[in-house]
């Protein structure tokens, strides 16, 4: 029994992980970063923590541009929250026109590379003037403020045209993954009522032209609220279209004016939504507004990657996702950035595309997936050393927690242990990063997001909703609001509050499990649903699958429990490794290994290998999947509209140990 809670430890998650690497900052980068000591990062903890209004008063009136000043800082009543109430402001303006009548204009915003191999730079007035007449060209279709625009694009400068478009008019986008069948665009289009799509002929992945047109034309016979489809010509080949219905982006913006006054928004105006999978089956459409979430993704831009006006800013992602919306478009343009996008894989024409545009481009931060460096470490070191990573300074992970071992990989190959690594936690409900280390000051740990910025209030639970005590884990929530948060579920009100605001009342319940240790640090233990409860034991799945990976053979690994008569539930592992076919042995080793790293408890009972492992489009390993599949069941009831491949769900299904 636990002395202070009087509740029964095994409704608590067990820490069988331990990490006691630390490494500080260097000297020369602390000299020179955004946020340069500790006592400068507790007074702006503090002063957020203790005068909420007059801290985020105070960056509002100093960040963004406002066209009427709001009136009050934060409202609250129950779940229904406000920030900046009275005031209007538009987050197109704060990305581009406020630096423009700065002197910036002639600055990069934009270096694209194709896959292919093709480039364009666009400057802020360049991107200024794209941004207006295709503003223009959507006026000129009859969209108006309020309306829902829906984009399946591939990585193009003009996909964020379209999103800075949208919200300059106070259209409320709704960007979808390019790589999504005609049946879920179908269903976000009709769940958002969107009035207009937008697409491109085709992309290339792979070296393949894969047909967006087509699937968009298919998803369209189901879309009844979509008035016109707006097609960008980027592969070339002919598509079919539609007359009354559809027009070509060069057509529509070829006569638009390039004079397009930004709207005056109100600081709670929706400026997209973003549709994120769901348990259900039924994807859930999260909205975000304008003025927080605008301040919020501006400053932890700034925080985290301590940009500097000569950096070039690499996120991998893609803007169908929310990394993509805030740390490719809003918050690095927010703050004058040079952002570099890129169209395709990482692996085309080889494994080493990615080291190469660095090399050329001479990037300087680089923000990447764990999923993609445990692809990386798959690939081999050859890749990577064959180039000049020298101009690196500062690294970043994003999406899953990341692997001790994949961050001590990234660390040494490609920062050169040089580099700190800005490991940061975060969703898309929160907007923007809530919880990571501040490059300039923060000793890091492998696998760790160290701490939270200044307006986030970390609290965990345990099942009965007591806090539990230090490395201990349970349910993390955010005990204060933030300016970035989500303000609702689209048209379903419903699920918002039972989801978020029901559970622990009170606060927003992230759907993470957690722990905080002696110092402070926090650790990501996997989804609250990724729990194996062995013999009354609560144990973490990111803690047994990071001891998998700590082996040399292994490149990455799932771990989900399947219902045991004897023991509740048993561990079934899923795991890739680094040859192509595995030694008989290796089961046996690799047991070994995780009684050795964390314990006999954590043993697996199962262990099946293979080649892929099922994920989302964005990366993430989609464990619900896996735990039916290690539970034997013949259907899979859950959404799976973002997984990225069908064919590993069949080819796992029919693996016998």
């Amino acid at each position: 029994m636990s002395s202070e809670t009087g509740q029964s430890t095994s409704r608590k998650i067990a820490n069988v992980m331990q990490e006691t690497r630390v490494f500080p900052p260097s000297q020369e980068f602390t000299t020179q970063a955004v946020i340069a000591s500790e006592s400068q990062y507790q007074h702006l903890y503090k002063s957020a923590k203790s005068d909420r209004d007059g801290f985020w008063s105070d960056l509002a009136k100093s960040e963004l541009h406002w066209f009427k000043p709001f009136e009050s800082v934060f409202n609250r009543e129950g779940h229904v929250v406000s920030w900046f109430g009275g005031g209007q402001t538009n987050l197109a303006y704060n990305c581009l026109d406020r630096h423009i009548e700065n002197g910036l204009g002639e600055r990069t915003a934009i270096i694209w590379e194709g896959e292919p191999g093709e480039q364009r730079r666009l400057t802020y007035a360049e991107l200024h003037r794209e941004v207006c007449k295709f503003a223009n060209g959507l006026k000129s279709l009859g969209v108006r403020t309020g309306d829902v625009v829906s984009i399946y694009m591939p990585m193009t400068p003009e996909l964020a045209i379209a999103m800075l478009a949208c919200v300059r008019i106070g259209a409320i986008h709704s960007v979808i993954f390019a790589g999504f069948s005609a049946e879920a665009i179908a269903d976000r289009n009709n769940d958002a009522r969107a009035k207009i799509q937008l697409t491109s002929d085709g992309l290339w992945r792979r070296g393949k032209n894969l047909p967006l047109k087509a699937t968009v034309d298919e998803a369209l016979k189901k879309s009844p609220t979509v008035e016109h489809c707006v097609v960008l010509r980027r592969v070339g080949n002919e598509v079919p279209m539609q007359a009354g219905r559809d027009v070509w982006w060069h057509d529509l913006v070829e006569q638009a004016s390039a004079d397009c006054p930004a709207t005056p928004l109100d600081s709670e105006a929706t400026s997209f939504i973003l549709y994120t999978s769901g348990s259900t089956g039924k994807p859930k459409g999260i909205r975000h507004t304008t003025a927080g979430y605008n301040l919020w993704v501006k400053q932890t831009f700034a925080w985290v990657f301590d940009y500097k006006p000569d950096d070039l800013f690499w996120c991998t992602a893609d803007c169908g996702w929310i990394t993509g919306h805030s740390y490719i478009v809003y918050g690095p343009l927010s703050n004058a950035a040079t952002v570099l996008m890129y169209e395709g894989a990482p692996n085309f024409p080889a494994e080493d595309r990615f080291w190469d545009i660095i090399e050329r481009h001479r990037v300087t931060i680089l923000y990447t997936a764990p999923t993609a460096i445990r692809a990386f470490i798959k690939w081999g070191d050859h890749h990577v050393e064959k180039h000049d990573l020298s101009s690196l300074r500062l690294l970043g992970t994003v999406g899953e927690g990341i692997n001790p071992e994949a961050w001590m990989w990234y660390h040494r190959k490609i920062g050169g242990e040089r580099c700190p690594i800005v490991d940061t936690w975060w969703q898309t409900e929160t907007g923007g990063i809530m919880m990571s280390p501040l490059p300039g000051i923060t000793p890091t740990k492998p696998g760790s997001c160290t701490r939270p910025l200044p307006g986030i209030v970390p609290l965990i639970v345990d099942e009965e909703l007591h806090a539990v005590d230090v490395d201990q884990g349970g349910m993390l929530c955010i005990a204060e609001p933030w300016p970035g948060m989500l303000r609702g579920i689209w048209g379903d009100d419903e699920r918002f509050v039972e989801q978020y605001w029901t559970k622990v009342p009170g606060n927003y319940l992230t759907g993470d499990n957690a722990r905080q240790d002696a110092d402070g640090y926090y650790w990501i233990m996997g989804r609250i649903d990724d729990v194996i409860n062995v013999s009354g034991h609560r144990l973490s799945t990111i803690e047994i699958e990071s001891a998998l990976v700590s082996h040399p053979s292994v490149a990455e690994a799932a771990a989900v429990g399947r219902p045991d008569d004897l023991k509740g539930q048993a561990i079934s592992v899923f795991v890739t490794v680094k040859s192509a076919d595995p030694p008989t042995e290796l089961k046996d080793e690799l047991k070994a290994h995780v009684r050795k790293e964390i314990g006999a408890l954590a043993v697996p009972d199962d262990i099946r290998f293979t080649n892929a492992l099922p994920k989302t489009r964005s990366g993430k390993i989609m464990r619900r999947l896996l735990r039916d599949i290690a539970a034997g069941k013949e259907e899979i009831a859950q959404d799976t509209s973002t997984l990225e491949d069908y064919s590993i769900l069949a080819k796992l299904r029919g693996d016998e140990e």
